[in-house]
């Protein structure tokens, strides 16, 4: 199975997503924000970091960028395509997830880990028990998820929460405790916390990630 991780200006966590497929059994394949298209791949990442140096907003130039059409038509075939952090923020920015990533309601940069609940079976969740709680790192300044009330609504009946912080982990100010969203036909995932940075049980982040690549691995190789 080949996951291709896409590199943007400013992207940090590329290395840390190709290492975490690779640490799962795929192969991964770097992307570049130019590439016209996406090289075959069974599945993309968009990583986290600060693409374009978050001006005007986080992701606002980034889901221009080329290689972007090529995600968004493979994720209108059925593509599985995941978002962490930036790569979420992007997704939102495309129109290719619902709601948007604010600034912290603390307005301060967090970094610590959070219990996160899995709710909806997706291609990056479908190793994962619904219900189950894991333990994820996070890191951002811009990560309070929004939505009008409307909206908020309508995925919510949708089942389109795929991940919700666990009670007193919210570490943003999310709405709902939201942590992450599909669109809805659940091929495209977007999340805030992290879980490239925890696949190996020998690095302090823990393996509360490992499901979700196990996840996209085992429903590619059907």
């Amino acid at each position: 199975m080949r996951i291709g991780v896409v590199t943007f200006p400013g992207s940090l966590d590329d290395r840390d997503a190709l290492t975490a497929v690779a640490t799962c059994g795929a192969e991964g394949i770097p992307l570049w924000h130019a590439d016209p298209d996406l090289r075959g791949v069974d599945a993309v990442i968009l990583p986290g970091g600060f693409s374009y140096g978050d001006y005007l907003r986080a992701g606002a130039i980034a889901h221009r960028a080329r290689v972007m059409e090529a995600v968004a038509a493979f994720a209108e075939d059925g593509g599985p395509v995941l978002g962490i952090c930036n790569g979420f923020q992007i997704l939102c920015e495309a129109r290719l997830l619902p709601g948007a990533l604010l600034r912290n309601q603390a307005l301060r940069f967090v970094c610590r880990p959070a219990g996160v609940t899995v709710e909806r079976s997706t291609p990056w969740t479908r190793a994962v028990e619904v219900g189950s709680t894991h333990r994820l790192p996070v890191k951002h300044g811009e990560g309070r998820y929004h939505a009008d009330a409307e909206t908020l609504d309508r995925i919510e009946a949708a089942g389109q929460v795929v991940f919700r912080y666990a009670p007193g982990h919210n570490p943003n100010g999310s709405a709902r405790d939201i942590a992450g969203v599909s669109n809805e036909a659940g091929n495209v995932v977007g999340l805030m916390p992290h879980p490239e940075h925890a696949v190996d049980p020998q690095l302090s982040g823990g393996t509360g990630g490992r499901p979700v690549f196990d996840s996209v691995r085992q429903v590619v190789a059907v």
